[in-house]
């Protein structure tokens, strides 16, 4: 049966792939979560939507893993040798641009998990999770260079900090968040937190 499935996914190609993500990433900023459905990507791809389901699952899954491909490197990815230098390139893999439509994105993902488990379900597995245990990674080996103290008690909460930036730029400034910002944040707050 997985060797089946297997040989259905391979049906379509990485650019088919991409394509077919790019559009319910353009639903989604034009209808949003609840109103965007299997039936509507079909369309805007010329795609079956039992093609839709066979390669993907579901509405949740299909949505996360588009978000997922948009991402040029993953955070386990970066190794720059200091942690400033990791935060820092982990900021310049966007551009201005893109994080405004992501972190738009996300503010009208973040009320639609209060309706469906399954969304947040997928964006916990396949898009928090991932990110979760590279930035895990990326603290370790500052710890391991000495740059911060195992026992710093804001370890647990770097993710919160880094997100939070994201999100909240918007509602205290009325700005999207930009690399400046982040990079001027991540200088001002997170590094002294860490005491790096």
């Amino acid at each position: 049966m997985a060797d089946a499935a297997t040989g259905r996914r391979s049906r379509i190609t990485p650019e088919r792939e991409a394509e077919l993500y790019a559009a319910v990433l353009d639903l989604l900023r034009e209808v949003g979560y609840d109103a965007l459905t299997m039936d509507a990507v079909a369309a805007r791809t010329r795609s079956s939507k039992a093609t839709l389901y066979r390669q993907w699952g579901n509405k949740p899954e299909l949505v996360v893993k588009a978000l997922r491909h948009q991402k040029p490197v993953t955070i386990g990815e970066i190794d720059t040798g200091s942690l400033p230098g990791d935060f820092h390139e982990m900021v310049s893999q966007s551009d201005d641009c893109q994080m405004e439509r992501d972190t738009s994105l996300m503010r009208g993902l973040a009320m639609a998990v209060h309706e469906n488990a399954d969304l947040l379900r997928a964006l916990r597995e396949l898009l928090f999770e991932p990110e979760m245990t590279g930035l895990d990674r990326m603290l370790r080996r500052a710890v391991e260079r000495g740059e911060i103290r195992a026992d710093n008690p804001t370890l647990e909460y770097v993710p919160h900090m880094l997100v939070g930036a994201l999100v909240v730029r918007a509602l205290i400034d009325n700005q999207p968040p930009t690399k400046a910002f982040l990079t001027s944040y991540i200088d001002a707050v997170v590094l002294p937190a860490l005491g790096a």
